[in-house]
């Protein structure tokens, strides 16, 4: 039974066809610049990579032409769409409705369209990938998989912002937090390295690439999570500020006579690591001036990694000590430095790595010491997979 897995960017569709009794990716593929002359597909079939080169004008004509792709012989991955069992959507913002993967029908399509406001370069994006599916897979049920659904189970005192409350009353203002598949994969995934029940443990998931969020994973529910409204809370990512003095905001804009959107943009797109080092927007760039001594992108990495060790503190008192602390995305599994200078700072909690077992890259394993107080770990993350389960399960 496959389950193909659709997820919807402001101009791409990244895409995986899933079998779902092997638990084994088929395809995954990448349509990037759609909407453009110069939109291409970067395919991926059993380890064998190519790009085409097709212009899809817009998410109709990409899915279209996805499916061709699919049924090629050329590529031997379907003989039918009757193959694919269902289509799993990954939606960024459910607001407080969905706490939990849905099966999709207008009803839910009307809830989505109602949280545009609170993801409004990301919910149209979903929106319009389920409605070209639907008109090419029209007898295929759909499945809706939420950013925000795992950390619906945060209590009022962690998700409540102190501010009039008439704000989150009016229009339900407040924390959400996201990357929660990403989140709930990584902790019952550790839970079964480690042959424990995930209802026994404390998790702390670093997930860490060009967006970071970290989350507090209690009897495996998230009581807690750095990323707040929007993705731009929390830890400073890629090219995101992260948390800062909320007067610093409308100080630079009377400074620069910025509009609110030109501030906004600067915070999401022109701040964090890119802002602070000057180098590049790609972590791997900043990294290689690091080596170099370059002092702004020592600056921006050490400052980083200082922020992001101290939100894994505070997130003890979240759960009432700490069991296990994993790290995942590109560069939680890619870049043994930061691993290395975040648990360097959290020594005093009795974590320690064995830089020896942290050598490594994308790989599933734990770089704890056998003394260490709190088990580390490094676990790639696989949110196609959580969405193709979830999928499976509610329409199985």
């Amino acid at each position: 039974m496959k389950i193909l897995v659709l997820n919807c960017g402001s101009s791409s569709l990244k895409f995986q066809l899933i079998d779902m009794e092997k638990q084994e990716r088929i395809v995954k593929g990448n349509y990037e610049r759609i909407g453009g002359k110069r939109s291409s597909l970067r395919l991926n079939v059993r380890g064998e990579k190519s790009v085409i080169i097709h212009v899809a004008r817009d998410y109709d004509e990409a899915i279209e032409f996805v499916l061709e792709i699919l049924l090629d012989k050329k590529y031997n991955v379907l003989n039918s769409l009757d193959e694919i069992m269902a289509v799993g959507h990954r939606i960024v913002h459910g607001g407080e409705l969905f706490s939990k993967s849905v099966i999709i029908d207008e009803k839910v399509i009307e809830e989505i369209e109602k949280c545009i406001p609170l993801a409004p370069l990301h919910n149209p994006a979903g929106l319009a990938g389920i409605r070209a599916a639907q008109k090419v897979l029209s007898n295929k049920p759909m499945v809706a998989v939420f950013d925000t659904a795992f950390h619906q189970t945060m209590e009022p005192k962690a998700y409540i912002y102190q501010i009039p409350y008439k704000y989150y009353e009016e229009h339900k203002i407040r924390k959400y937090g996201f990357h929660g598949t990403s989140h709930r994969y990584v902790a019952n995934r550790v839970a079964n390295l480690m042959n424990k029940k995930i209802d026994d443990l404390k998790i702390i998931s670093c997930h860490l690439g060009q967006g970071a969020s970290i989350c507090a994973i209690k009897n495996g529910k998230s009581v807690d999570t750095s990323m707040g409204l929007t993705p731009l809370a929390g830890i400073p990512m890629a090219t995101r500020s992260g948390d800062v003095d909320p007067s610093i905001i409308p100080y630079i804009m009377k400074i620069d006579n910025l509009t609110p959107d030109e501030m906004e943009k600067m915070l999401n797109k022109k701040s964090g690591a890119w802002g602070v080092s000057g180098v590049s927007e790609d972590y791997r760039d900043i990294e290689e001036a690091y080596s170099q001594n370059d002092e702004r992108s020592i600056l921006a990495l050490d400052s980083q990694c200082y922020l992001t060790a101290q939100y894994i503190a505070k997130y003890l008192v979240s759960l009432g000590g700490l069991d296990v602390l994993v790290f995942t995305g590109g560069v939680g599994e890619n870049g043994q430095e930061t691993r290395e200078r975040i648990c360097e700072y959290l020594k005093f909690l009795g974590v320690k790595i064995d830089k020896v077992e942290n050598d490594v890259k994308g790989v599933e394993k734990r770089i704890s010491s056998p003394d260490s107080n709190v088990e580390v770990f490094i676990v790639p993350t696989n949110e196609e997979l959580m969405i193709a389960q979830d999928t499976y399960d509610l329409v199985k």
